[in-house]
């Protein structure tokens, strides 16, 4: 236990009986016994509370961070949406989407020189053309 052989025990044994002398030797042993068990059942029970409380913080730790999550998931859940005009609200319309005509597309390449560029839409910027430069 403490690095202790039997010939230090039998030392140790001799000098109590010494001192202590042979009558109040077994009461002895007995006072020495109980208050060791006792120190060992007070460590034990230092230790499970000490295990106890980290368990405690794991758990707390836990609660919080899945709050946290549950918090954050309802916000996104319940934040409105930015539109591209950046208006808040639902989600926007779609547009729709112009579609060429097969018909018309060999006309329109064959006139393409004479034909205006098309008109930008509303709230879009295009750069201007080298022939705006000049």
């Amino acid at each position: 236990m403490f690095g202790i052989g039997f010939q230090e025990l039998l030392l140790i044994f001799i000098i109590a009986l010494i001192v202590v002398g042979p009558n109040k030797l077994p009461e002895m042993a007995r006072t020495l016994g109980k208050g060791l068990a006792e120190f060992r059942r007070a460590t034990n029970d230092i230790k499970q509370s000490f295990e106890q409380d980290e368990t405690v913080k794991e758990i707390k730790q836990e609660f919080q961070s899945a709050q946290s999550m549950a918090l954050l998931e309802n916000r996104l859940a319940t934040a409105p949406t930015i539109t591209p005009e950046g208006q808040a609200g639902e989600d926007p319309e779609p547009k729709p989407v112009a579609t060429a005509d097969p018909a018309g597309a060999e006309a329109a390449s064959t006139d393409a020189k004479d034909a205006a560029p098309p008109e930008p839409e509303s709230g879009t910027r295009q750069p201007p053309s080298p022939s705006d430069l000049s």
